[in-house]
């Protein structure tokens, strides 16, 4: 049986997943981007193929998306973010539905029709506001691991509502809410309240609501604080860190059928 591969190279982290025949996921692999995007790529295939029990001779096609989707030498054809997450969110959804995706150094809303076909978009890259790169800075800036937020954000007892949204500001900010002697878990919750609001403000969403990202994925209290802010529950899909890779390994499936066809 043929396997096929997607890998998407963010700003932070790679993330590679292998699929079967059948769409369902053999392997996976997750590493942080460093500066080599390339060498992380290549380690990431190795470490899932070892995983799979497979060789590269294995892989009928491959497909990269992300940041650093033009530095996979070995991937055969490339596509969006924004095509590669709703494709692999409305593989498990298969209902009209708007993302929200979450990232390290930006945000998606993409919005899918009955078809799965993409209706619109919008995209937040001016800066990095409301981004993971916000709360990683929030962490680095109270002396926190950033594993550690949501776990005290759960802890809060009290609406702390944050005043910048800039990264820089929001830091400046913070120092001066320790001073006054805020407790930590509640200016953590309200940094996570400031990541919601950020996106809120990106488009107007109707209908069902669907969240990935490795923010969403490390931090479930995020999920629970979107659902509250627009009033639905969202759909969020298994491994949602890995909802882009697995989108361009269904891509690269799909791709290999269409040539096979005659």
């Amino acid at each position: 049986m043929s396997h096929y591969c997607g890998i998407d190279v963010g700003a932070s982290a790679a993330k590679l997943v292998l699929i079967d025949g059948d769409g369902k996921i053999v392997a996976r692999a997750l590493r942080r981007s460093g500066v080599a995007y390339a060498e992380t790529a290549e380690a990431c295939l190795t470490e899932a193929l070892a995983s799979a029990g497979l060789r590269k001779e294995d892989v009928a096609h491959a497909v990269s998306t992300g940041y650093g989707r033009h530095n996979v030498p070995w991937a055969g054809d490339s596509s969006t973010e924004i095509a590669c997450h709703g494709k692999g969110i409305f593989h498990y959804y298969q209902k009209a539905v708007s993302v929200i995706d979450i990232g390290a150094q930006d945000n998606k809303v993409i919005h899918l029709d009955g078809s799965g076909r993409r209706t619109n978009f919008k995209m937040n890259r001016k800066c990095a506001a409301g981004t993971g790169a916000f709360l990683e800075e929030i962490a680095y800036r109270m002396n926190l691991d950033v594993g550690e937020l949501d776990r005290l954000a759960e802890k809060s007892t009290k609406d702390l509502s944050l005043g910048s949204f800039c990264t820089v500001f929001a830091a400046t900010e913070i120092l001066a809410r320790i001073r006054d002697g805020e407790r930590v878990e509640d200016i953590v919750k309200g940094a996570f309240r400031s990541v919601v609001k950020r996106v809120m403000e990106m488009d107007v969403i109707e209908g069902d609501l669907a969240v990935s990202g490795g923010v969403v994925a490390h931090n479930p209290l995020l999920v629970t604080l979107i659902g509250e802010s627009f009033g639905r529950r969202p759909f969020v899909p298994p491994e949602p860190q890995f909802v882009g890779a697995f989108g361009a390994a269904l891509f690269a499936r799909e791709r290999t059928r269409k040539e096979a066809t005659p």
